[in-house]
């Protein structure tokens, strides 16, 4: 039987710029451990039925398959979230919509916040988790998606959010317990446009094309759900929503054509235009 050292050495045959780490997390899931112990113990063998799960893993992923699939996880700001082909994979730039919405009020204010096209759940948790005070009300189109959040909240041991199936502004109108107006909007919706390069490559390739792609370039989601927030924010409540790295300019746009003041585009790690916000006044 090879030891864990030996599949470590598996690494050379993923094309991925992350391989190594790869095996990591697949041998760790495997084994139940965390990825310290295979350096703790790099001569241990894996028994018949661990090195045959490894394997299959393994050919997931060296077909492309995404890691989060595979194991079924991904970690998303302090929480480890489970994570499935109906829900796109949470993404470290979209930490900046939780930390600028984090940053926006005093942390004693009661809030209520609506996070449309929750996904994973992953902002609406995340701000719940920060903020035991605020209430979260995540909405998503997918019923799929929607289990998947449930799951989460549960996970979390979170019980200041809640989620509903519905489309974007529509699902206030389709739920009675939702409230007609919040204090805070967030949203990651989908913003490629259908003839993107990008959706060809990467792990992009397995992830649902309806939470990814937009009409109009990418904007038409975009586009509604920024004019129709003004209906539903309190006086002084905020819009924060994610966008591609080259649409800040068009989304600012869209927020001065709603009446927004405090327009301001912020930029992710990698220093690329990613999360705009504005203020209703």
């Amino acid at each position: 039987m090879p030891t864990i050292s030996q599949l470590l050495q598996l690494a050379d045959q993923l094309d991925s710029h992350s391989a190594r780490l790869d095996i990591e997390l697949l041998l760790a899931d495997v084994l139940g451990q965390n990825r310290a112990y295979l350096f703790t113990w790099p001569d241990k063998t894996l028994s018949s039925d661990q090195l045959s799960q490894f394997y299959r893993h393994f050919e997931r992923r060296k077909s492309g398959e995404p890691i989060a699939y595979i194991i079924g996880r991904q970690g998303f700001w302090s929480l480890e979230l489970d994570v499935n082909s109906a829900t796109l994979i949470p993404r470290p730039e979209t930490e900046l919509v939780v930390e600028t919405a984090l940053q926006l009020f005093s942390s004693e204010t009661h809030l209520r916040v609506l996070d449309l096209g929750t996904g994973t759940g992953a902002i609406a948790l995340a701000l719940a988790y920060e903020q035991p005070q605020w209430y979260i009300y995540g909405v998503d189109i997918s019923a799929s998606a929607i289990a998947l959040a449930e799951r989460n909240k549960l996970k979390s041991s979170l019980s200041n959010c809640c989620f509903y199936q519905g489309s974007w502004f529509d699902s206030l109108a389709d739920h009675a317990t939702l409230p007609s107006t919040y204090h805070l909007v967030v949203s990651n919706p989908p913003y490629i446009a259908a003839g993107d390069e990008h959706l060809q490559v990467g792990d992009i390739r397995y992830e649902p094309k309806q939470a990814l792609i937009a009409d109009a370039d990418g904007l038409a989601d975009l586009a509604e759900i920024v004019a129709r927030s003004v209906q539903f924010l309190l006086s002084s409540g905020w819009l924060v929503v994610e966008h591609g790295y080259d649409q800040g300019e068009q989304v600012r746009q869209l927020f001065v054509n709603a009446g927004f003041s405090a327009i301001e585009t912020k930029r992710d790690l990698a220093g690329l235009e990613r999360v705009t916000l504005g203020q209703l006044v």
